[in-house]
């Protein structure tokens, strides 16, 4: 049995990418209007947004032993085995400094640092819909659409996890 949760995007990152999306294109526009000797500058915001959108977060598909995080083609695979808890969290990425990946630019995916989760990967759209995965060895920031339906059926499936929070 899947079940595929949605991926939405919250207002800030709807706001960032918007505003990203539009400098890149001015840039680009600018460039390519300028003289011959600049317009291989265009590329470069046209080859950021690209690259940016291709690692965008489309989804969620849970598993009897995987969480499936889908992108536009390609999914990333997190086996559940060694999962000890998740729990809603819309606070978890607060004070939260980027070590590598994209910080709000059609997604908030990478690796991430903050004192309450230490080092975690983070794959979320919605910060208001945070879900906390945490493994044996690492921690896994997600957003479904609907976390405490997520949580419901991840915690059938594996018998771990907190209680969800009905808020």
């Amino acid at each position: 049995m899947n079940t595929h949760y949605a991926a939405p995007w919250g207002r800030p990152l709807k706001i960032t990418s918007v505003l990203a999306t539009l400098l890149c294109l001015g840039i680009a526009a600018w460039s390519f209007a300028g003289p011959s000797s600049v317009k291989w500058v265009g590329y470069l915001p046209l080859a950021f947004a690209l690259g940016s959108a291709l690692f965008m977060v489309r989804g969620f598909e849970l598993s009897n032993d995987a969480l499936q995080v889908k992108r536009i083609f390609w999914s990333t695979r997190l086996p559940l085995a060694d999962l000890v808890t998740a729990e809603r969290d819309p606070a978890a990425m607060r004070q939260s400094i980027r070590t590598l990946g994209n910080g709000g630019f059609y997604s908030y995916t990478g690796y991430y640092r903050n004192k309450a989760l230490g080092s975690y990967r983070a794959y979320v759209t919605d910060l208001d819909r945070v879900v906390v995965l945490r493994f044996a060895d690492r921690r896994v920031v997600i957003s479904p659409d609907d976390p405490v339906r997520f949580l419901h059926e991840l915690q059938a499936l594996t018998g771990k996890g907190a209680a969800p929070d009905e808020s």
